[in-house]
């Protein structure tokens, strides 16, 4: 069994959120020994109140524990197929034609974050409030738990570090 050096402090009496924002800050300066405590920016605070901030604050934890993460962008993309033209008459300008959505060419259920970090596979799915898995997005885990990836459903960061480490306590 392998073991994993991951740099969380488990047992920290610090808000999830306010331990990632001052680790953060540690290792932005941790190769910069020049730049005087006085001249370093303040520390980024993370929240987890919308889908954005939590991806954010997910991708950035990867990051802390030497992993590399992205956020996937499967919604396709907006093309505007309107011409716009002057009356030369009246000097009266009109648009004509359409904007139609073009969809991404990801695959279909994918998650929203993909990580490595360990040498393993970790697929995070971002749901805020009411926000459900679609049939694709079981499918998709399904496919990757299959693989032998790791696949969480993150609506918060503690609860997206509570599943992490618990993934992470099975494999060891």
């Amino acid at each position: 069994m392998k073991k994993y050096q991951i740099n969380w402090d488990k047992k920290s009496d610090k808000q999830p959120l306010k331990q990632l924002s001052e680790r953060m800050h540690e290792f932005t300066y941790r190769d910069r020994p020049l730049i005087p405590v006085y001249a370093r920016n303040k520390p980024k605070r993370f929240q987890d109140r919308t889908a954005n901030e939590l991806t954010q604050a997910i991708i950035q934890f990867f990051r802390l524990q030497g992993g590399i993460a992205e956020r996937i962008n499967s919604m396709g993309r907006q093309v505007d197929n309107t011409k716009t033209y002057t009356d030369p008459i009246t000097g009266a300008r009109r648009s004509i034609g359409s904007v139609e959505w073009v969809r991404g060419t990801s695959t279909e259920g994918t998650a929203d974050i993909s990580a490595t970090v360990f040498g393993l596979s970790v697929k995070v799915e971002v749901k805020i409030g009411n926000d459900r898995q679609s049939d694709a997005q079981k499918q998709y885990q399904k496919r990757i738990e299959q693989a032998g990836g790791i696949y969480i459903i993150a609506r918060s960061f503690d609860g997206f570090l509570h599943e992490f480490f618990r993934a992470i306590d099975q494999l060891m």
